[in-house]
């Protein structure tokens, strides 16, 4: 079953992202804390929405967090989906395609013409199951981020460039 995050599912998905982070081998950069997942999803201004998948007994084995994106050339909105994960002893059981089929229901219901994501070069399994449903790698463009140092160096430089 999958159905929209509620508050309760906080630390649950709190626990994927890490769960997710580690599969990714990047647990260091899971900073992120479960107050500031819930303020996310479900503060004033939410900024992200989840939806979670349950297994035959209730329990939460896997979630999608998405946001919406716009397309300047198509001048209406996609979602972006930052994570999807089912845990290892769920998967092979429709978690993960039903989780992107409700997003692509999303999409047709409200008009959105994009479903996007990233996934690591590394990642064959993910790759394969995102190429059966028939999403296209986006081979001409490099994902590029700014963090850190790096971040705080260029948000303290005024619009000529020049420190405040």
């Amino acid at each position: 079953m999958i159905r929209p995050a509620t508050p309760a599912d906080v630390p649950v998905i709190h626990a994927l992202v890490r769960e997710l982070a580690e599969y990714e081998k990047a647990l260091e950069e899971a900073r992120a804390s479960q107050e500031q997942l819930r303020e996310a999803l479900f503060g004033e201004r939410p900024a992200a929405f989840a939806h979670v998948a349950e297994d035959a007994a209730g329990d939460v084995v896997g979630f999608a967090l998405w946001f919406l994106n716009f397309s300047t050339w198509r001048g209406v909105h996609g979602i972006y989906l930052e994570d999807l994960y089912v845990r290892p002893e769920a998967r092979g059981g429709g978690h993960g395609k039903a989780l992107l089929t409700e997003l692509a229901r999303i999409c047709v219901e409200r008009g959105y013409e994009r479903l996007e994501w990233s996934v690591l070069n590394w990642n064959r399994p993910s790759i394969e199951f995102y190429e059966a449903l028939g999403a296209r790698p986006q081979d001409e463009w490099t994902v590029y981020r700014l963090t850190d140092a790096a971040l705080t160096t260029l948000g303290s430089l005024d619009s000529l460039g020049s420190r405040d």
